[in-house]
C-alpha cells in the first residue's frame, strides 16, 4: 500500500463545506474574531464557532486568546500538503484534456 502524503484527513472534511471554504476566504485577508465572522453569515454565532472548530482540528485555523476574544487566524500550511498531493494527478488531466481537445477538433477522425 502506498503512504498518502497528506496526513491530516481532517484538512478534507474541514475544506467540504462551502460554508467554511467561505471562512478561510476571509481569513486570508485578515484574523478575525468568532464574532466578527458571524457577523458575515446569516448563522448563528455558535453555529459559526462549529465551523472555526473544525477548521483548527484540521489545522487550517490558529487561534490566539487575547482576553475573552479569540482570533482566528488561517494556516495555509496544510492546504499546501493538498496541493503538492494533488499535483500527482496533473498529468492524468492532462493527458484526458488532450484526448478531448483532439475529439473535438476532428484530430482522431482518420
Amino acid at each position: 500500500m502506498t503512504p498518502n502524503p497528506v496526513q491530516a484527513p481532517d484538512v478534507f472534511r474541514a475544506i467540504a463545506d462551502p460554508t467554511r471554504r467561505a471562512i478561510l476566504g476571509l481569513l486570508a485577508e485578515q484574523a478575525l474574531s468568532v464574532g466578527d465572522v458571524a457577523e458575515r453569515f446569516e448563522m448563528s454565532r455558535p453555529a459559526v464557532a462549529k465551523h472555526l472548530k473544525v477548521l483548527s482540528d484540521g489545522g487550517l485555523v490558529e487561534v490566539e486568546v487575547r482576553g475573552r476574544s479569540r482570533i482566528n487566524r488561517l494556516n495555509a500550511a496544510p492546504l499546501a500538503d493538498i496541493a503538492g498531493w494533488l499535483a500527482r494527478f496533473e498529468g492524468f488531466w492532462d493527458d484526458k484534456l488532450t484526448a478531448l481537445k483532439q475529439e473535438v477538433e476532428g484530430e482522431n477522425d482518420q
